[in-house]
């Protein structure tokens, strides 16, 4: 049985710890509520009622094709294919290719910056890896203009964020939705960690500073984290009708 992602793959590793996933989720909210495609999402009402589910629910797709054999893997990414089809359908317009991209180029970008804040910094070749893994991601999904190469990705990506990320009424208002389903205290985590992982571009339009509390408060978890009390400080920080789902992320199958 072939698997879509080799067992000792970086990729498994990185999408295996839920902290590591939880800082990937933090980034790439804070982006993608700058994309110029947002309003897409707004056109189901799934991600302004209910951000922290609709996080879930995309968190635990990926997974499930980094963690799948390759026949399940394809059949996935398929159907994630078609329920977009669906969508395009109903709003009688496509969602631009570019957009598809940028998706996918934030589940890149986010799982290198999240490992590498909480773990270590990769090699180039755990980079090409990373990006290898989500390339083929793409390519099953008929995205085009993808680049083949990690490293021929690196100006595409910051093109993408010069070209397509802008404030916009939607940010404001996921921004205000985040807050109501995090509370005062986690929308404050969620912001900090925002700053800590988010390319320059995207702390400039958010108007974050470079300075997180959360560089002073990471050293101390991970010291928590290999004396057990990981989980207790998890908990503290997470709504607790999400922990259920949390504590599956943890869960690497095969």
């Amino acid at each position: 049985m072939k698997l879509f992602v080799k067992k000792d793959s970086i990729v498994r590793e990185i999408w295996g710890k839920s902290d590591t996933v939880l800082f990937i989720f933090a980034g790439a909210s804070g982006e993608f509520a700058l994309n110029k495609a947002v309003d897409w999402l707004y056109f189901t009402g799934k991600l302004p009622s209910d951000p922290l589910g609709r996080l879930f629910s995309t968190v635990e797709y990926a997974k499930y094709i980094v963690f799948s054999p390759v026949e399940e893997a394809n059949a996935s990414i398929d159907m994630l294919r078609k329920i977009h089809g669906a969508v395009e359908q109903n709003r009688g317009a496509v969602i631009p290719d570019w957009a598809y991209r940028d998706v996918l180029f934030m589940l890149i970008h986010y799982s290198i910056a999240s490992y590498e804040l909480l773990e270590r910094k990769l090699t180039y070749e755990e980079k090409e890896e990373v990006y290898n893994v989500f390339y083929r991601v793409g390519t099953r999904m008929g995205l085009v203009e993808l680049p083949s190469t990690y490293t021929e990705w690196l100006p595409v990506r910051e093109s993408h964020l010069k070209e397509n990320l802008k404030q916009s009424k939607y940010t404001f208002d996921l921004f205000k939705q985040y807050k109501k389903n995090l509370g005062w205290f986690r929308y404050e985590v969620l912001v900090e960690s925002q700053k800590l992982v988010v390319p320059k571009r995207v702390k400039k339009l958010l108007y974050l500073n470079d300075f997180s509390l959360l560089a002073i408060v990471i050293p101390i978890y991970k010291f928590s984290r290999n004396m057990k009390m990981g989980k207790f400080l998890k908990n503290l920080l997470l709504p607790s009708e999400y922990k259920t789902q949390i504590k599956k992320l943890d869960i690497q199958p095969g």
